[in-house]
Parts: structure tokens; C-alpha cells; sequence
């Protein structure tokens, strides 16, 4: 039986922790509820006026929010199929026979490890000059130019630069459900005469279902909330082509002064986030196969 003496330590442990979880999450949740329901400036001194769902209802006609609301699921469906594609197929090669394995996952892993604004200055830098000098060395212009600057191009850059950032997090994720099917499997199929796209079709991916759980959650909801390199990078231009969520939140609230209809903005995107994200954790959850 434990001992009696050790729930006296978990609960010292997990107190501060809860306590700065609720002053820090929770609260911060409940007063943004509590400002949803008011128009307001942000300023203590004027007056909140009570309008009540005024501010959702406001939402539907503003165009805007609507328009960053498509280039969001536009992004994030985008950067999650890129992101776990790459990130599968890194977390293949470094797992297979290359001697280079443990160089190749660290030079990999090092971009997650670069701030968001950073990595999206960097970039900058990368589309405005070597881009530009590029096409014009090659030829290949209408290829290599600064995308930022190109409405139809500016997303994809996002798109890009946030793949380039989370594939090796997420390689990590897949190296880790690799290396834990059993090899049992692995030779019995190369036994019976399995090829590597049928091992890897029939035993990988069954056998990766919770690494694949983990990692749609974790770019799914890094993507609906991506705001540092989209702040760095484009600064949601050109024309807020490529403004998203949290962006269109940040500027309702803090650039216009719009603290009510920015909270309700949050609000709505908070259960839009939770809705998506559950439903992926409740449909890859399923899918899994037990080892």
C-alpha cells in the first residue's frame, strides 16, 4: 500500500503548480469570457458597456476576421500535411542504415530550437536577398524572388518557414514510435516475403497510430495559434494576406482597442481550436493498434 506520508508531498509538489495554473490560465479564461459580453476600450477608467452577444454576432459581418478565418485552416492544413510529411520521412531516413544518423537528426532539430521571431527574421532576410539573387544568377526568377511580397506566394512562405521549424520536433515524435515496434514483427514480415512499402504500408504506419495522434495534435494546434513567425515574417502582409488568428485578435484588441469584440474573437477561436483538435485525438485514437 503507498504510504500515507507521500500524498503530503505530491501535494506540496502539485500545489504551486495548480496555483499558477489557475492565476495564470483559468482566470485569465473566465475574465476573457467576462469581457465578451462588453464593449469596451481596455481602458479602467471609462465605462464597460453590457451589450451581450453583440460582439459574436458583430463577428459574421466582420470580413476580416472571416477572411483570416480561410487563410487559417488554409495554413494549417497545408503546414500539417508538410510538417508530418517531412517529419515521417526525416524519421525514416535516420532510422534506417545511415552513418550519419545521429548528425543528421541534430542538425535536423536544430530549427525548433530557434526562437519564432528570430527564425522569421532570418527568413526574411532569406526571401529578400538570397532568393532575389538566386533567380537572378540561375534564371530561375519567376521562381526564386521574395515571396513576402507576392499575395499569392506570401502564405506559402509561412507555410515553408514553419515546416522548416517543426519537421524536426516532429521527426523526433516518429523516431521514438519507430524505434518502438518490436523487431520481432519487422523480421517475421521480411520472413514472409513483406517488401518495404508493404512493411512499412501494413506494420509502420498501424504500428505508429500514436505517434501519429501525438503529432497531428501538436501541429494542428501550433499552426491554429501560430503568431511569432507570422508576426516576424510578414507582419500579415502584403494587404493581410496572410494575417491568421491570433494575429486578427492581438491587432482587435491592441491596435484598435476593441477589448470586448477582441474577446469574443479569442472566445471563438478558442472552441474552434478545442473542437478540431479533440475530434483529430478521437478519430487517431481509434485508429490505433495495440503491440
Amino acid at each position: 500500500m503507498p504510504n500515507k506520508s507521500n500524498k503530503w508531498w505530491y501535494l506540496l509538489f502539485t500545489t504551486p503548480l495548480l496555483l499558477i495554473f489557475i492565476t495564470v490560465v483559468i482566470i485569465p479564461f473566465l475574465i476573457g469570457i467576462y469581457y465578451a459580453f462588453f464593449e469596451w476600450d481596455g481602458i479602467a477608467a471609462n465605462p464597460k458597456v453590457f451589450v451581450g452577444f453583440e460582439n459574436f454576432v458583430q463577428l459574421f459581418g466582420d470580413t476580416r476576421f472571416l477572411a483570416s478565418t480561410w487563410k487559417t485552416i488554409l495554413f494549417t492544413l497545408l503546414a500539417v500535411i508538410s510538417v508530418n510529411v517531412v517529419g515521417l520521412v526525416f524519421a525514416l531516413l535516420v532510422t534506417s542504415k545511415l552513418r550519419t544518423a545521429n548528425a543528421a537528426r541534430t542538425m535536423i532539430f536544430m530549427p525548433y530550437l530557434i526562437g519564432g521571431l528570430i527564425l522569421g527574421y532570418i527568413w526574411q532576410f532569406i526571401f529578400l536577398d538570397v532568393f532575389t539573387l538566386f533567380g537572378k544568377v540561375t534564371g530561375f526568377d519567376n521562381v526564386f524572388f521574395n515571396w513576402l511580397i507576392d499575395i499569392d506566394y506570401a502564405l506559402y512562405a509561412l507555410v515553408f518557414v514553419f515546416t522548416w521549424q517543426m519537421a524536426g520536433y516532429i521527426m523526433i515524435i516518429y523516431i521514438a514510435g519507430i524505434q518502438g515496434i518490436p523487431n520481432d514483427v519487422i523480421e517475421a514480415s521480411k520472413i514472409d516475403g513483406a517488401n518495404g512499402w508493404q512493411r512499412l504500408r501494413k506494420i509502420t504506419f498501424p504500428l505508429l497510430m500514436p505517434a501519429f495522434t501525438i503529432s497531428l495534435f501538436l501541429t494542428l494546434s501550433s499552426a491554429f495559434k501560430i503568431y511569432d513567425v507570422n508576426l516576424s515574417l510578414t507582419n500579415g502582409g502584403p494587404a493581410n494576406s496572410t494575417e491568421m488568428f491570433a494575429m486578427n485578435i492581438y491587432n482587435e484588441i491592441f491596435g484598435y482597442s476593441n477589448y470586448g469584440f477582441g474577446q469574443a474573437k479569442a472566445i471563438v477561436f478558442f472552441f474552434i481550436v478545442a473542437a478540431i483538435t479533440l475530434t483529430q485525438v478521437y478519430i487517431t485514437k481509434k485508429r490505433e493498434v495495440e503491440m
